[in-house]
Order: C-alpha cells, then sequence, then structure tokens
C-alpha cells in the first residue's frame, strides 16, 4: 500500500479529533422563592436552584426590579421557570428583560416570560400577597457563592 493512502486516513481521523464540539440545548428548570413589593418601584429578592437535563446543578440569588404603575407585596413559594435556548449552565446567569400587569388580593398564581438574548425564561408560581399595576424591569439571577 503507498505511503499516501496511508496518510490519508490518519489525517482524517486526526481532523476529527481535534474539530471543535459543539454542545447541544439543554433543558433546565428553575425552582425557586420570591418575596418582594413596592410602590412606584418593585422590587423583590429570592433564592432557587437550576438543574439541567446533563446534570449540571447551580445555585443562585434573584433579585426582580423594575418601576412603574405597581403598588403591593407578593411572595412566590415554590416556584418554576422553564429556560429555553441554553447550551451550559453558566448561561442562564445574568440580567432577563421583564414587562408585567398584575391584579391580586390573598392567594394568587403568576406566570411570566422573561428574555436575555436568545435564551427565555419561562415563570410560573402560587403565592400570596396583595398588588396591583403594571412594571417593567429587570429579573437578575447571579449564582450563588
Amino acid at each position: 500500500m503507498s505511503p499516501r493512502l496511508l496518510f490519508a486516513p490518519a489525517a482524517l481521523l486526526l481532523a476529527f479529533a481535534v474539530a471543535p464540539v459543539h454542545a447541544g440545548e439543554v433543558s433546565c428548570t428553575l425552582h425557586y422563592n420570591l418575596s418582594g413589593g413596592g410602590a412606584f418601584y418593585k422590587h423583590s429578592t429570592g433564592t432557587g436552584e437550576v438543574t439541567c437535563s446533563n446534570g449540571q446543578r447551580l445555585a443562585v440569588d434573584i433579585e426582580s426590579k423594575g418601576g412603574g404603575l405597581t403598588f403591593g407585596h407578593s411572595s412566590i413559594v415554590d416556584g418554576v421557570g422553564k429556560f429555553s435556548g441554553v447550551s451550559d449552565i453558566h448561561d442562564v446567569i445574568g440580567g432577563y428583560a421583564t414587562a408585567e400587569a398584575n391584579a391580586a388580593a390573598g392567594d394568587a398564581s403568576a406566570a411570566q416570560v422573561v428574555t436575555k438574548g436568545s435564551i427565555s425564561l419561562a415563570l410560573s408560581g402560587k403565592g400570596k400577597g396583595h398588588e396591583l399595576g403594571v412594571s417593567f424591569g429587570s429579573f437578575i439571577l447571579t449564582a450563588r457563592k
């Protein structure tokens, strides 16, 4: 066999060995608790944990803030968020744009989608509180230390 024929398969194997591997999307979920409120300026804080289908886990702190015509206080316990557009758990860290309208008294349910570039987070939860208003702002996830 000619040396040229032996070299071609070896070069092909080497090319595949050093070619970058692009990870596919993973399914990630946020389980969280959040509470807060305000008048004209809404501020809520909480904690949560992100888990992904590839086995990654990350404890997070949550801050939601914004302004508008909003009054009241609320808390969400055992909320759930579903991420889309994630390839690594650290993609979820950062600020997401929000807009919401709400009216609640006593027990309440909430659902909202927030976005950060190509990543979306669909949030849902049940809680207690009293709120009325429209607000715009941010939903920020940071890795807990």
